[in-house]
């Protein structure tokens, strides 16, 4: 791996470039408003629905999962509201969105193993005064099957956990998408002509030809024009690396190398090289007895190609250099607050689980989620994180029911702007969080179906006690927390969110 700068000139580096302090002068709160919605409206399904006893009886026979409902016929409503509330396939849920390095496509992809890609309006449309953010579907293709373990007997489910998209070099495009345990390389092209003609052994029609005697009669072949088509091509396959469900992947800034990471090891890929992987980071004890803390996400420096960081389920965060060892078991920076141990409760050590880790576009800060707060950590201090944002601290007094339900273990995924000066976040009841580091305001927002007309501005949330409440606000005890925004994603270069609630892709951005 190229080598830049070493490590402790790296730590000591001049930070100017991504300050949260800025001479420049403050800049207005960002107002959003709704541009579009992709799937279909959850409104539009769920209509009253009822199904006779005949109806019920085939769809659990077909859904073992669902038998646990069924148990008598007093509980037959019960059955009919959870299939009025859960109406749509769960092979439609998104469970990943990324942004290319340009922000021109949008991809997604979800529970049944598609990947849908979006495209940025490509007709220079403006919108009062500006760029269409208007995304239109560009490819969809299956990246993953679901396969069976026959080793360890157990089923491979096909749900895209991550997407990464690698820098454009030519006319196509690159992403990697990955399940629990298999990688793949895909190749996304655009082609408008096909070849024509050179129909020497046989005609078009397939009829065998009298072969020619003279050279001057064989017919070559020649690009036509055709109608524009997207095509989807798998060019590489990395398997078989990996005994826990992968968490994680990542590009690295040399564009020819990426990590993966499951619960207790993370490898280090080369593109172009199937069978092989290094291991780099290896924490599984040689007693799993001893086991006290699992990976839960990886990712690299945006510049530096030797540095990457990781997070773990004890709230840590660790700095590696791969020129120090080729195993980076003992990493060169740790980061965590000191434990309060007077404050400690059951539930202390899960919700402070980091569920996502993201470098700051000009590397010299990390992002991490926890489930109730987003953290900045500066590279020059490791003792404690340079911001703190509540995102939802009003669930502190909710964790007992929130654990009894497995909401406690939803792992929400976080972001920076383009400019590092704000944050984004998911939340309950599909609401998203936004933060301005500068200002120190945040904002919450709600994504739902009955802001789908274009150019609708968005109204500020809050969540609040008491009996006396405005429109816009509600109590922890009225939020659906069935409905969260588990990912979502910041536009590279423009304020252009996109956030995946359920079924439904949500676009907003701040002009109208």
């Amino acid at each position: 791996l190229a080598v830049f700068l070493s490590f402790h000139d790296f730590m000591a580096s001049d930070l100017s470039g991504c300050s949260s302090e800025t001479n420049e002068d403050q800049p207005g709160e960002i107002q959003w408003y709704f541009s579009q919605i992709k799937g279909q409206i959850e409104t539009e399904v769920i209509n009253e629905v009822w199904l006779s006893f005949e109806q019920y009886y085939s769809l659990l026979s077909h859904n073992s999962r669902f038998l646990l409902f069924f148990v008598s016929v007093s509980q037959f409503v019960m059955v009919d509201s959870y299939w009025e509330k859960r109406l749509f396939r769960e092979s439609d849920v998104i469970s990943c969105v990324e942004f290319n390095h340009d922000g021109e496509l949008l991809a997604t992809g979800d529970k049944g193993g598609r990947i849908v890609i979006f495209q940025r309006d490509q007709s220079n449309k403006l919108v009062n005064g500006h760029r269409s953010p208007e995304y239109k579907v560009f490819s969809t293709f299956q990246s993953h099957e679901p396969e069976f373990d026959y080793l360890k007997s157990i089923e491979i489910e096909e749900k895209i956990n991550r997407i990464r998209w690698l820098k454009r070099k030519n006319v196509a495009h690159f992403l990697l998408s990955t399940n629990d345990k298999t990688i793949k390389l895909w190749k996304v092209t655009e082609r408008d002509k096909r070849v024509d003609g050179g129909w020497n052994l046989h005609d078009e029609y397939g009829t065998p030809r009298v072969l020619p005697r003279d050279s001057s009669a064989l017919h070559l072949p020649k690009l036509v024009p055709m109608e524009m088509v997207v095509e989807a091509s798998r060019r590489r396959v990395f398997s078989n690396a990996h005994a826990y469900h992968i968490n994680s992947l990542s590009v690295n800034s040399d564009q020819e190398t990426f990590l993966s990471s499951d619960d207790l090891r993370i490898n280090l890929w080369h593109i172009e090289i199937t069978n092989q992987s290094f291991n780099i980071v290896d924490a599984k004890p040689a007693n799993m007895e001893d086991l006290a803390e699992v990976i839960t996400g990886a990712t690299f420096h945006p510049e530096h190609c030797n540095i990457f960081a990781y997070s773990s389920s004890r709230g840590t965060i660790r700095l590696c250099d791969m020129r120090d060892r080729a195993l980076c078991d003992h990493p060169a920076c740790v980061f965590e607050e000191p434990e309060d141990t007077s404050s400690n409760t059951f539930f202390t050590e899960i919700i402070a689980s980091v569920s996502d880790v993201k470098f700051s576009y000009c590397g010299d800060y990390l992002l991490t989620r926890d489930y109730l707060t987003l953290k900045v950590w500066d590279l020059k201090m490791q003792n404690r994180p340079l911001e703190t944002y509540d995102v939802h601290d009003y669930l502190r007094s909710r964790l007992c029911t929130l654990y009894e339900n497995d909401c406690m273990f939803d792992k929400f995924e976080c972001c920076w702007s383009g400019d590092n000066r704000h944050l984004l976040t998911g939340a309950y009841n599909n609401f998203f969080r936004t933060f301005n580091r500068e200002s120190g305001t945040d904002m919450t927002l709600e994504a739902t179906p009955e802001l789908a007309q274009f150019h609708t501005m968005l109204t500020p949330k809050r969540v609040c006690y008491g009996s006396k409440r405005r429109k816009d606000e509600f109590t922890p005890d009225a939020l659906d927390y069935s409905k969260k925004i588990l990912h979502c994603v910041w536009h590279p270069q423009d304020n252009i969110i996109a956030a995946a609630a359920t079924n439904n892709l949500y676009i907003f951005n701040d002009y109208n």
